[in-house]
């Protein structure tokens, strides 16, 4: 398969890329800075670009087969006030999806966005308003707009992100009354995305992620 992957240059987009050139696929690595990412194959195309940009968004989609997007904020003051990164790529990715005749997309959110916020514990919403809240409001649009989309999408919500190494033993919870919270290795969030993509599978779910 070929891989557009949208947030590559860092965190759960780098492991993807990593992880997807190990299984043998074609990836195109979109970042503002791919540049950053020190892996050198003929399998990987470094694109520079804007996910909030249609030209760029357009030009990236030739030829793929599955879009993986894996936009995060940093984890500053700045990075978790408001934001509508997620809502404002989300609005350009999906109709030139549709344009372009690709159907398959996975995106990841995260645990505490649409209707897995339910699940949150009270000790646990009150951090998460805190500190991820305004962040995770556009997830929630961002969610709204692909499940309203008519594209073969997976929504995935990893837990808490560790930088551990992948395990490849984690729990994958499809079904709402089994939404938790826990840790999961950015590595494991990556296993997820790539075989969900090979195998066509959870299409039109939203499921948590936790070792």
């Amino acid at each position: 398969m070929k891989f557009l992957i949208i947030g590559a240059s860092k965190g759960i987009g780098l492991e993807t890329v990593t992880y997807a050139l190990g299984r043998g696929h074609d990836v195109r690595a979109f970042a503002r800075h791919p540049e950053a990412i020190a892996i050198d194959t003929p399998k990987l195309e470094k694109f520079a670009g804007d996910a909030t940009k249609a030209e760029d968004v357009a030009k990236a989609l030739a030829g793929v087969d599955a879009v993986i997007m894996t936009l995060g904020v940093p984890k500053t003051v700045q990075g978790l006030g408001k934001t509508t990164l997620f809502s404002d790529a989300t609005r350009v990715l999906l109709p030139a999806m549709s344009q372009a005749g690709v159907r398959r997309l996975l995106v990841v959110t995260g645990f505490g966005a649409g209707d897995s916020k339910a699940k949150m514990s009270t000790v646990e919403k009150l951090p998460f308003r805190a500190l991820l809240g305004r962040a995770y409001a556009d997830k929630d649009v961002q969610e709204e707009m692909i499940r309203a989309s008519d594209l073969d999408w997976t929504i995935a919500r990893p837990g808490i992100l560790m930088n551990r190494p992948a395990s490849h033993a984690y729990e994958v919870l499809v079904e709402p009354e089994t939404w938790r919270n826990g840790l999961i290795s950015r590595g494991d969030v990556a296993h997820f995305l790539v075989h969900a993509a090979e195998e066509g599978s959870h299409i039109g779910q939203a499921p948590v992620l936790i070792r």
